[in-house]
């Protein structure tokens, strides 16, 4: 597969800034005037994505020790999908349920977690997507360069993105 990463780059930062800009707007639009049930299911469904995200990292790092490349790549391609998938059911949820509260005995640690989760999540999405783009451009020693920082930042933003949903979980009213 041929990839312009020059032209790619542009997009992938068009993107994360509308990505920033709509996670963002969350918390000024207006309460939407009715929920439909089934996003209640919506954290859960996340923590999920996030969790399949988690393991799909894992076995790709240990796919591309091993020299799999090709699962390497199908490994990421699948664990980026699940990622656009979060994205979206993150967004519904927030539109219909806005934010909860956390009402446990364990605030700081909880609330180091989240911070640390929304912060990295904010701040890696484009260097993911740039080294993914790197990858598919056959930039292997680009990609490789670029992974050594960002791989263990997106691997810690599914893990404790799954550690804020059981957190979260007995906190969330419907």
């Amino acid at each position: 597969m041929t990839v312009n990463y020059p032209k790619l780059r542009i997009y992938i930062w068009a993107f994360s800034l509308v990505v920033f800009a709509l996670v963002l707007a969350l918390h000024y639009l207006p309460a939407a005037s009715s929920v439909p049930a089934f996003t209640n299911s919506f954290p859960m469904v996340n923590a999920c994505l996030n969790g399949a995200c988690f393991l799909l990292l894992i076995s790709s790092l240990m796919a591309v020790k091993r020299k799999n490349i090709e699962l390497h790549q199908r490994l990421n391609t699948f664990a980026m999908l699940l990622s656009v998938f979060f994205l979206g059911v993150y967004v519904t949820f927030h539109y219909f349920h806005g934010s909860s509260s956390y009402g446990g005995d364990f605030k700081g640690i909880y609330l180091f977690i989240l911070l640390t989760h929304i912060l990295l999540a904010a701040v890696s999405l484009p260097f993911i997507l740039l080294a993914y783009a790197k990858g598919l451009s056959g930039d292997v020693e680009g990609h490789r360069k670029m992974v050594k920082k960002v791989y263990p930042v997106w691997l810690y933003v599914t893990f404790t993105g799954v550690m804020v949903y059981l957190f979260m979980a007995p906190y969330y009213e419907f």
